[in-house]
């Protein structure tokens, strides 16, 4: 007969039920409690209720736990209708938790899959882990918890995205977002920034740039763009915030208009849509011009002059794709296209401009 002991604390939370807390091995949980996935037989009855395993999320919880100061606070919830027994020890809710795992594992994983599975895969480190118990009295009972667990509101990304500089020993996926976000903050906050306030963050609410639109233009120029260089150079994060600051310099000079006292909601300019797609032009005059000041991105955003509908009129993607200006969405399709069209005109300005300067002076060669 197999029985797990645990000493544990009970706590009063409901007549109805009994919820209390203890530590386990991880080898030991996989025991004594399982992950039951959602399914549905031939007959279409339901049955489990866990969604799918997220396999890039396991590999990141597994990278982390391998770490020596790897510490996982949050317990792994698990729901039980038999297999336990609770001994209560004193007034004080001490108490000792017996499980048998003698009919297979009793205990249901109702919030914690993913880190479980990710325990699962460390076979030399045996983590220990808190576990929350709840003994529920029915199987519809230990469903109707799974959903209630399972619905609590999750923190904006936003916030989570702003917090991110501040955190060390990230994965290399939010690595990347750590450094779009620092950069994004200062852009908002310096004083000497061209978007100084402008950006929408939990702590400045009352930006009108949406930080992801602008962490997007950050991240997409560190991996293929000019930053990519840039941030190898031993004032890389101070390179990087001059070039997207002057750039976006250029553009309020440009298209003053449309950008002075614009919301996304009057001008596609300071729209998700508009800010993402006049990143990719800043990766092409960055490529072909070498601009790094507003004045020579100025230079290279003056062609698209008359060529954009950011506030009024239609965009003319081309032959038979004339859109109304407001209809270009924060969406990827729509960003690619209105980028597309942006840079074959600045791509077309750039040649013309080259080749005015290498064009010879009047008269024949033989005549200089």
């Amino acid at each position: 007969m197999t029985i797990f002991r645990f000493p544990a604390i009970k706590a009063r939370q409901s007549e109805q039920h009994t919820v209390v807390s203890f530590a386990a091995l991880a080898s030991e949980l996989q025991q004594f409690a399982f992950i039951e996935r959602v399914a549905r037989d031939s007959g279409g009855r339901l049955s489990g209720f866990q969604r799918p395993q997220i396999a890039g999320h396991i590999r990141e919880i597994r990278d982390y736990l391998e770490k020596s100061e790897a510490i996982l606070p949050n317990p792994i919830v698990v729901a039980f209708t038999s297999g336990i027994e609770i001994e209560e020890v004193d007034a004080f809710g001490r108490c000792v938790v017996k499980i048998s795992s003698d009919d297979g594992p009793p205990g249901f994983v109702v919030d914690g899959q993913q880190r479980l599975t990710a325990l699962s895969q460390l076979p030399d480190k045996d983590f220990q882990v808190f576990i929350s118990g709840v003994v529920c009295e029915d199987d519809a009972e230990l469903r109707r918890q799974f959903v209630l667990i399972n619905n609590t509101r999750p923190l904006p990304k936003s916030l989570i995205y702003e917090l991110l500089p501040t955190v060390g020993g990230l994965p290399r996926r939010l690595g990347d977002r750590a450094f779009a976000a620092e950069l994004a903050a200062r852009l908002n906050f310096d004083e000497n920034s061209s978007l100084k306030g402008m950006i929408h963050q939990h702590t400045n609410p009352a930006g009108i740039i949406r930080d992801t639109a602008i962490q997007r233009v950050i991240m997409n120029s560190v991996t293929d763009g000019v930053m990519r260089e840039m941030i190898r150079e031993p004032n890389g994060e101070e390179l990087c915030f001059q070039v997207i600051e002057q750039f976006y310099a250029a553009a309020k000079y440009v298209f003053k208009d449309d950008w002075k006292n614009h919301t996304p909601k009057s001008s596609r300019l300071v729209h998700g849509a508009g800010v993402m797609a006049l990143g990719y032009v800043m990766e092409v005059l960055a490529l072909l011009d070498g601009a790094r000041t507003w004045q020579a991105f100025s230079k290279g955003l003056s062609c698209l002059v008359g060529k954009t509908a950011w506030t009024s009129g239609e965009w003319e993607f081309g032959p038979d794709d004339h859109r109304h200006w407001k209809s270009v969405q924060n969406v990827n399709r729509d960003i690619v296209t209105l980028a597309q069209y942006l840079i074959t005109i600045v791509r077309a300005d750039a040649k013309a401009r080259r080749a005015a300067l290498t064009e010879p002076p009047d008269g024949s060669p033989e005549a200089l």
